[in-house]
């Protein structure tokens, strides 16, 4: 196991794009200047105090920020734990995707640039991306696998209405995965004006480190909220859903340096962070589901947003150093957490987040989470989007 000192955990991985052994840049070389120059103004405006404050305004009387700490009181009596809700699904658009869409555009509109390009799954990524794009004035090119459209009408119906393009890709599995590849290839093409708005923490060097550091306000937040709230100022468990793992890694930044355990939460089809293998997709080296010839394998959940190969190269290294641990859950627990919480605390949470919460109560009523346990959850967002998905499984 890696040795991992503190001061260096969830910092500024330096120009080489490295956590441990994972991270880098691994893109055609025609798109090395394009990520040089994204590196080199993501850091010139993270330094400008004029920037953070516009990004601050913005997610403050644009997105809702500051999102409550909600505790689930019915359902913590049933499991015998406090459990307390990260309120991500009440920001604008519905999910924590607004944070990193927000600080990308601005990003974008200071780099010149006059096109959005976009991957989604779930369709989250790609509605924050549509609005984030009709606020600034620029225009939204969204990539999504013909499937997810498929089990995400609403919110393809959401994009349009901002204005953006959708492209359905027909390739592969025809989910994110595929949806990636897409919008790489035509961001070769056209990285003289368009801006890649990669949703995770994935991707080539800076975009992993970027994303986190815009997603960061989650867990900064929910530290300051636990610390007015809990007699202990830190929960005893952060956990969060993870496929790319954005709004895990917001949420475990905040946390990293205390003594809350991090939990990653994995669907059982699509666990990088459990089985998969060293490898580089989509420009970053991290762990891959693949097979005995090092082929990418495709990745299966039930949630469109957790439908990826790979985990982003922060967790994997925080998953070495043993410094996070990560989970799985199945499909079917994932739709009873679903429901369960619907029924207690009148909250229709999305498929994505409901697996942090399906193994938090699976914990709970094993013994895995001892009684009287803190577990701070980020709910990363609402389910109406998954309501036609729901409705079948049920």
């Amino acid at each position: 196991m890696t040795s991992m000192t503190e001061h260096a955990l969830m910092s500024d991985p330096g120009t080489s794009g490295r956590f441990g052994d994972y991270g880098g840049r691994y893109v055609p070389e025609s798109l090395i200047p394009a990520c040089h120059e994204i590196e080199a103004a993501f850091r010139d405006a993270w330094a400008d105090p004029g920037f953070r404050d516009r990004l601050t305004t913005l997610l403050t009387v644009y997105a809702g920020r500051p999102t409550p700490l909600t505790p689930a009181h019915r359902l913590s009596r049933e499991l015998g734990i406090t459990l307390l809700l990260k309120r991500e699904d009440l920001t604008h658009t519905g999910s924590h995707k607004i944070n990193n869409v927000v600080g990308q555009a601005l990003l974008a509109q200071r780099m010149g640039k006059r096109r959005l390009l976009a991957e989604t799954g779930a369709g989250q990524h790609g509605v924050a991306t549509a609005t984030a794009a009709a606020l600034l004035g620029l225009r939204a090119t969204v990539f999504m696998g013909e499937r997810d459209i498929e089990r995400q009408e609403l919110n393809v119906l959401r994009m349009h209405v901002l204005g953006a393009e959708v492209v359905p890709v027909t390739t592969g599995s025809r989910t994110l995965k595929d949806a990636c590849n897409e919008a790489m290839r035509h961001w070769v093409a056209s990285v003289d004006d368009s801006y890649y708005c990669l949703g995770s923490v994935m991707g080539p060097h800076p975009y992993p480190w970027m994303v986190r550091e815009f997603q960061r306000v989650i867990g900064e937040e929910a530290r300051a909220q636990c610390a007015a709230e809990l007699p202990a100022a830190v929960p005893d468990y952060v956990v969060a859903c993870i496929g790319g793992g954005s709004n895990a890694a917001g949420t475990f930044a905040g946390f990293v340096d205390t003594t809350a355990r991090l939990v990653g939460v994995e669907a059982e089809g699509g666990a990088a962070a459990t089985f998969g293998r060293a490898g580089v997709l989509h420009g970053f080296r991290s762990l891959v589901l693949q097979d005995e010839h090092g082929q990418v394998q495709e990745a299966h959940s039930v949630a469109a947003g957790l439908d990826y190969p790979g985990i982003g190269p922060e967790h994997a290294h925080l998953r070495d150093g043993g410094r996070a641990r990560y989970e799985t859950v199945t499909d079917a627990e994932v739709v009873r957490a679903l429901v369960r919480l619907a029924r207690t605390e009148g909250i229709v949470a999305a498929l994505e987040s409901s697996h942090a919460l399906a193994w938090v109560i699976r914990a709970a009523e094993s013994g895995g989470i001892a009684p009287g346990s803190t577990v701070l959850l980020t709910l990363s967002g609402r389910g109406d989007k998954d309501i036609a998905s729901i409705k079948e499984l049920l």
